[in-house]
């Protein structure tokens, strides 16, 4: 059986895995019974979800559920290592792909360490994420929408503080023609009005109608930006329908989110 033939559905309730809907079109994302391993160590376990095109998820969960290592095996990192399941874009078979290849095909990890290139400034590192195709936005065009990485084009990009970092990694990624943009912790360490600033620029990204998935530790800000939520707990899916639900659900947020 093949992933287009065996869809998965939102709206469950938490604890109950995702309805399967026979013969409906396919997503322009699926995860179908992702199991992935660090080592010995079970991280993710069976984890099921669809993501439309154009549509933000938050994918959501306490520390340690799985969330970081979930993205890590959709971007098709090495570690954790899939063991099990299928995960396609587009149509195309992620989980045969290496990551390099993931990102040929418009996979984009915003990682949660940055992975800013010392020694390298603003602008070197942006050109740096377009001397391969596909390229996407025009340097020019990032510096509109990033209008602090324009001021410091030619400043030595691991200088610049945590938010100006958050900025040109999420705008490096942007350089490069993305279908799928993954987000790891975005707000994490940021102070109040730097989350502001990089919230106005994901509502952007959210305009332009790229199919985004985002993790973040605060809940409630990633609810308000997305259209659906996907909780891990213990690395399986506990819940998965609208993010307003999980707003309006006080219940649900204290059980699996803690706030």
């Amino acid at each position: 059986m093949t992933i287009t033939e065996d869809r998965f559905s939102g709206g469950t309730a938490p604890g109950v895995q995702p309805r399967r809907a026979q013969g409906t079109a396919p997503a322009f994302f699926s995860a179908w019974d992702v199991h992935a391993y660090y080592g010995e160590s079970y991280i993710v376990q069976g984890v099921n979800f669809d993501v439309r095109e154009g549509e933000i998820l938050a994918l959501l969960g306490r520390n340690g559920a799985g969330k970081t290592s979930t993205l890590r095996t959709i971007a098709r990192m090495d570690n954790p290592t899939l063991t099990h399941g299928e995960i396609w874009l587009d149509h195309k078979p992620l989980h045969e792909m290496k990551s390099y290849q993931a990102a040929r095909l418009g996979v984009g990890l915003v990682p949660e360490d940055r992975c800013i290139i010392s020694g390298l400034t603003v602008e070197e590192n942006l050109q740096l994420s377009q001397i391969a195709e596909p390229k996407g936005w025009s340097i020019e065009r990032i510096y509109d929408h990033f209008p602090r990485l324009a001021e410091r084009r030619a400043q030595d990009a691991v200088t610049m503080s945590g938010g100006e970092q958050q900025m040109l990694a999420l705008a490096r990624i942007l350089a490069r023609d993305i279908k799928l943009l993954l987000l790891d912790e975005p707000y994490e360490g940021l102070a109040p009005v730097i989350v502001q600033e990089i919230e106005r620029i994901l509502e952007g990204v959210k305009d332009l109608g790229i199919t985004t998935i985002i993790v973040e530790q605060n809940a409630i800000a990633a609810l308000h930006l997305a259209d659906r939520a996907v909780i891990l707990d213990m690395g399986e899916v506990v819940f998965d329908g609208a993010a307003q639900e999980v707003l309006d659900n006080a219940e649900l947020r204290q059980e699996y989110l803690a706030i």
